[in-house]
């Protein structure tokens, strides 16, 4: 049965998670060069299903794909593709692949969706825009857990754990969620759900579109991808662009955790919002005072949870808040309203959240600690180091229970060209900072580092910093690339 603070979480996390990751892999167990995958049929286009008005020019076609790159010529999945040709002149830049992150939908939209936000023109004519829905997501052979009533698979996938006991009561629900996950009728695509299969469907994309080098542009999840396929195809890459950048190993445990240090690090940003604002809505007129008001607030919610809210539910809604500086007043609002005694309106009750796809791929890209224990001292660790959503960040997924081993993790390296350019808000609650200074590291030569002294997740387009759009915009549209790692204001 769901609890009240169940059906404000389901609702939460299609936002917030909506949002919105050259050389050679590590082991022996990354697939192999796709090259061989490359004698597809050419991909037919047509008209898009079900996307109608809300893409105008978008034509949408499907390839077949190998199952398993290590045997080529076996069983075959089915990936969905979209593109928006480029209004320039017929000897344009070529294509710029996008993806849009962490979603578990289908994302075949995304081409008119950035030309709608504000794609500038100087990009917008030089490239054909490309972009396809991830095995396992939306239109290609998405994969299912088979979810029951009152299950859910979020991310984070575990609420915010108040003892030990509620960790070991979250671990036998993503128990059983991982065996329905391994009994499913999608269960064959397990062992091929990680982010290096992912790359070579997109390497085979490139091959069937008569591409010898693409661009790329993907925020979040989508920076960890494109690094694995800079990694794994460095002879293809023309201009890499990874946004909000995930750490080098991925959506792991680590990232998981450091959820919480992204929180504390943004929090301050609200604090100071609601601070100058305390007229309009009485959360304290200096940000420690909003900060204490915050632990009041989900304390008083552990002790009486309401019909529609409850502490860990409250932790949720304001984490999945800090994303943008856009949701500060719906979140001041909710803030008030339950200072005042009032509630929250509650999400359906019968609405399942399956964020199956990303979870699989978060199993399957490495290792995940296996012990119950080991998260339990986790948990108890982080809600000292992090108290806002340690224990949140920290808690157990269905991966320490998964069925299916995982792929060696793509060793992320520096050979190849210069070509990449990473930017990142300095305080971002869903891809910490620490994230993107590892990922630059690990590509060496080949990148550069703009930090934005900002908080949120997502920059480019955003609206939140004219200089990293400069940056990001000159470099797409002329191959203009800072000389040194830079910091916007």
């Amino acid at each position: 049965m769901s609890t009240p603070g169940d059906r404000l979480r389901r609702r939460l996390a299609l936002t917030a998670c909506g949002l919105a990751a050259a050389g050679a892999a590590a082991g022996s167990a990354a697939p192999p060069s796709s090259a061989g995958a490359a004698n597809t049929s050419a991909l037919v286009w047509g008209p898009c299903p079900d996307l109608g008005e809300s893409a105008p020019g978008v034509r949408c076609a499907s390839l077949d794909v190998p199952l398993d790159y290590a045997n080529p010529g076996g069983r075959k999945i089915r990936i969905a593709v979209s593109r928006l040709r480029g209004d320039g002149p017929a000897a344009n830049r070529g294509v710029l692949f996008l993806n849009p992150g962490g979603t578990n939908r289908s994302e075949l939209a995304m081409p008119a969706r950035i030309v709608a936000q504000g794609l500038p023109v100087r990009v917008r004519r030089r490239y054909d825009l490309v972009t396809f829905d991830p095995r396992g997501i939306g239109r290609s052979a998405p994969v299912t857990c088979d979810l029951k009533s009152g299950q859910s698979l979020n991310i984070p996938p575990s609420d915010y754990a108040p003892d030990t006991a509620a960790v070991m009561r979250r671990a036998a629900q993503l128990r059983a969620i991982a065996r329905q996950c391994a009994s499913s009728k999608t269960a064959y695509l397990l062992p091929h759900m990680s982010t290096a299969d992912v790359a070579h469907d997109m390497d085979t994309i490139r091959a069937a579109l008569g591409e010898s080098r693409i661009s790329y542009l993907g925020y979040s999840y989508g920076s960890y991808l494109g690094a694995v396929y800079a990694t794994l195809f460095p002879e293809h890459t023309d201009r890499i662009v990874l946004d909000s950048v995930v750490g080098p190993r991925g959506m792991d445990y680590t990232w998981s955790r450091r959820l919480a240090q992204g929180v504390e690090e943004r929090f301050p940003d609200f604090a100071r919002w609601a601070a100058r604002r305390d007229r309009a809505y009485g959360l304290g007129s200096t940000p420690r005072q909003v900060r204490a008001t915050y632990f009041e607030l989900a304390g008083r919610l552990d002790r009486e949870p309401d019909d529609a809210m409850d502490g860990p539910a409250f932790r949720y809604l304001t984490f999945s808040s800090l994303f943008s500086d856009r949701s500060f007043p719906d979140l001041a609002r909710t803030w008030r309203r339950i200072v005042r005694g009032g509630t929250v309106t509650a999400a359906d009750p019968r609405q399942i959240v399956d964020f199956s796809g990303m979870i699989h791929r978060s199993c399957g890209d490495a290792p995940w600690p296996r012990a119950v224990a080991f998260y339990q001292r986790a948990v108890e660790e982080d809600r000292a180091r992090f108290p806002m959503f340690g224990a949140s960040a920290a808690n157990i997924w269905p991966c320490a229970f998964w069925p299916s081993p995982p792929h060696a993790p793509v060793r992320i390296g520096g050979d190849g060209p210069s070509d990449i350019l990473l930017v990142s808000f300095l305080r971002d609650p869903g891809t910490a900072w620490t994230g993107a200074v590892e990922m630059r590291a690990a590509l060496g030569r080949r990148a550069r580092l703009v930090g934005v002294n900002g908080g949120g997740h997502l920059v480019y387009l955003s609206g939140a910093s004219a200089c990293a759009d400069r940056i990001v915009t000159a470099f797409l549209a002329a191959g203009e690339r800072p000389a040194a790692d830079r910091r916007c204001g």
